[in-house]
């Protein structure tokens, strides 16, 4: 017999499978306007009509969905990409830790550059320019799934650094259960997304298991004194008193920093 509690589960993960859906949607309608917005522009200069349509339905589709958007976390709107990837820079065999001093305590991130080279890659390069400084946890959720969401330089939900990078080790915790959810384990860090290859400089904390589906890259896990703090967080509640929103005990990455260990 399904319990209430399990019900209710259910239907928060339904919800935001909806939720992923449409903006999912949302993001290959945005891309789609400025494929056609820039085609168009060309046939104007050139007056090449038979380009434009070749344009619109060959090679700068495929482009366009490999740039993907960098819209990043367990529900947030897509933004345009356009940049490609940072060259890879790091040691694929190496344990990296990301440090993020916040303003509520430190958080440290043990991540392993063999199952998330990509991601691994792409958080050193960012912290290195000191993309994380200054930016808020916009996004925490107490119900159905437990996580806090950092990284969106807007603060908003609609950041990005203006690239996007592939997935990866997307059964790294597991195959999918009948209800096509993987337990993320507390401690969890892992990639927010728009969709498939979406990945971005938004990410999740999970302060508590929580089910979801295997769509997002788990690329490390932080330690117990930044479980607590993320804990002390989830207690605050929401803002308004809501089970997903804003955290009531605001939270800022004053510095962020990625170093081989």
């Amino acid at each position: 017999m399904v319990t209430s509690d399990q019900r209710r589960r259910q239907l928060a993960r339904e919800k935001y499978a909806r939720q992923q859906q449409r903006r999912a949607e949302a993001q290959r309608k945005a891309r789609r306007n400025t494929v056609i917005a820039s085609s168009l522009a060309v046939v104007l200069a050139a007056g090449l009509a038979v380009w434009a349509s070749v344009a619109l339905t060959g090679d700068n589709d495929a482009k366009s969905d490999s740039a993907a958007t960098a819209s990043d976390t367990p529900s947030a709107e897509p933004t345009p990409s356009a940049q490609p990837e940072p060259a890879m820079s790091i040691d694929q065999k190496a344990t990296y830790t990301m440090a993020l001093s916040t303003n509520v305590g430190d958080i440290r991130v043990t991540m392993d550059a063999a199952k998330a080279p990509h991601t691994v890659n792409s958080f050193k390069h960012l912290a290195d320019k000191k993309y994380f400084d200054g930016t808020k946890c916009h996004r925490l959720t107490t119900s159905g799934i437990f996580v806090l969401q950092c990284g969106d330089p807007k603060g908003d939900g609609t950041g990005g650094p203006g690239y996007s990078i592939p997935d990866e080790n997307l059964n790294g915790l597991g195959k999918a259960g009948q209800d096509g959810s993987v337990t993320f384990p507390k401690g969890t860090v892992a990639m927010a997304n728009a969709g498939p290859n979406t990945g971005g400089s938004q990410f999740f904390l999970v302060y508590k298991d929580t089910k979801l589906p295997p769509n997002y890259t788990p690329f490390g896990t932080f330690d117990a004194d930044g479980l607590k703090v993320v804990e002390d967080v989830a207690k605050a509640g929401v803002q308004g008193g809501a089970g997903d929103g804003a955290p009531q005990k605001a939270v800022t990455i004053e510095k962020a920093t990625v170093a081989k260990k």
